[in-house]
C-alpha cells in the first residue's frame, strides 16, 4: 500500500471513527492496533501488532503519506503499563515514521495535560501541570512530538477534552444505567460546576482537517472540544429526561462523598480516580479560539447532543454493558464496584 495513512489503536472507539472518515473520504488506510477490528470499510486493511514493536510498525509506515496516533493506556492502567504505552508507544511512531519519510503524524493527546488548572477557559499556552500517572505520561508524549518537530516533522498535537458518541461506555454507561432503570442521579455538591466535553464526530473532523490544512498552519497544538455546554447538572439532567422516569440529578455534599470515594478507589471497590473527582468539583473548559482562528473549525454537537446521542446508542447495546466490565478500552462499562450497590439509595 502507497500514500495511505495508518491509524494506530484503530480497533478503538476514536480509531474506529477516525478509520470510517477518512475510508468515507477516499483515503487508503491502514489499521494497526492489537485488536482485531469489528468491522473494516471499503479501502481498509489491518495489522494486528503493538505500537511498541518496531519491525511492525516500520513495515505498517513504509510508503505511508501520514500517522494518526490514537493508541494509548487508559487511566485506568497500571502506571507502569500508562508510561510503556503511551510514551515508549509515541516514541517508536515518531522514530519510525520519520526514518521513512511520512509527511505528518497526528498525535491525540488529552487536555490532561493541564492537570486542574487554575485558569478557565484553559488555552494552549497553559504551562503542562499534570496531576497523575497518565497526565505525565501524554506530557512526556508531547515533548517527544517537540523533539520530532524540531527535526522536520510535521506533528499536530490534538488535546481534546473527553470524548463522546456512539461506542463510548466507560463511567457514562453508569449514568446511563441508572437513569434507564428509573434512578435519581448523585452529584457532588450542586453540580452547577461547567465541565466541557466533545463529540467523538467532531474530535474526528478536527483530525481529517488537520490531515489536510497546510503544514505550517497545522503543525501546533490545538485544543478541541464542544462549543455549546452548561452545567454538569443540565447534562446530568438532559439524560434522566431523555429516559423518561421523572427522575432527577440529585446533590450530596462534595467533601464527605469525595473523601469516601478515594478511599474506595484506593480499595479497588470504585472507578472513579482522583484526577477525575476534582473535575466534577471545579469549572474545567478549554479555550477552542486557535482551532477556529488558525484552522476555520468549529465544534457542531453541544456536550448535551453528544451525551443523548450516545446515550440512545448504549440503548441498543445494553448487554454490552453488563455487570463486570473490565473497562479496559473506551468501548467497555468500567465496573461499578461498591457503586452498585449505592443504586438503592437513588
Amino acid at each position: 500500500m502507497v500514500n495511505h495513512t495508518v491509524v494506530t489503536g484503530a480497533s478503538g472507539m476514536l480509531g474506529s471513527f477516525v478509520v470510517q472518515r477518512l475510508s468515507d473520504a477516499g483515503v487508503p488506510v491502514l489499521g494497526f492496533d492489537l485488536r482485531a477490528p469489528t468491522e473494516s470499510p471499503a479501502g481498509t486493511t489491518h495489522v494486528i501488532a503493538d505500537v511498541r514493536d518496531p519491525e511492525a510498525m516500520a513495515k505498517a509506515v513504509a510508503g505511508a503519506r501520514a500517522v494518526v496516533h490514537c493508541a494509548a493506556a487508559l487511566p485506568s492502567y497500571a502506571a507502569d503499563q500508562i508510561r510503556s504505552v503511551i510514551v515508549d508507544g509515541t516514541r517508536n511512531v515518531l522514530t519510525t515514521a520519520h526514518r521513512a519519510g511520512v509527511e505528518r503524524v497526528v498525535h491525540i493527546s488529552t487536555t490532561a495535560v493541564y492537570g486542574l488548572p487554575t485558569v478557565v477557559p484553559t488555552t494552549e499556552d497553559y504551562p503542562p501541570t499534570p496531576v497523575d500517572d497518565y497526565g505525565r505520561a501524554k506530557v512526556a508524549a508531547e515533548e517527544l512530538c517537540e523533539k520530532f518537530r524540531a527535526d522536520g516533522l510535521c506533528v499536530p498535537i490534538l488535546r481534546p477534552k473527553t470524548f463522546v458518541g456512539p461506542g463510548r461506555m466507560g463511567l457514562f454507561a453508569m449514568l446511563f444505567e441508572w437513569a434507564e432503570e428509573g434512578r435519581h442521579f448523585p452529584l457532588l455538591g450542586r453540580g452547577q460546576v461547567r465541565i466541557q466535553m466533545c463529540a467523538v464526530e467532531d474530535l474526528v473532523e478536527f483530525v481529517h482537517t488537520v490531515l489536510r490544512a497546510d503544514p505550517l498552519i497545522a503543525n501546533d497544538t490545538f485544543n478541541v472540544a464542544a462549543s455549546e455546554f452548561g452545567t454538569f447538572r443540565e447534562d446530568v439532567q438532559a439524560i434522566l429526561d431523555e429516559a423518561g422516569h421523572g427522575r432527577r440529578a440529585v446533590s450530596i455534599p462534595a467533601r464527605p462523598a469525595v473523601a469516601v470515594l478515594h478511599l474506595l478507589q484506593r480499595a479497588r471497590l470504585s472507578p472513579v480516580y482522583g484526577r477525575l473527582l476534582h473535575k466534577l468539583l471545579d469549572d474545567s473548559f478549554v479555550s477552542t479560539e486557535k482551532a477556529r482562528r488558525q484552522l476555520g473549525f468549529t465544534a457542531t454537537y453541544s456536550n448535551q447532543e453528544a451525551l443523548i446521542r450516545t446515550y440512545h446508542w448504549w440503548r441498543t447495546q445494553r448487554s454490552v454493558a453488563a455487570p463486570g466490565g473490565t473497562g479496559r478500552t473506551s468501548r467497555e462499562a468500567w465496573s461499578q464496584g461498591a457503586l452498585r450497590f449505592a443504586k438503592v439509595f437513588f
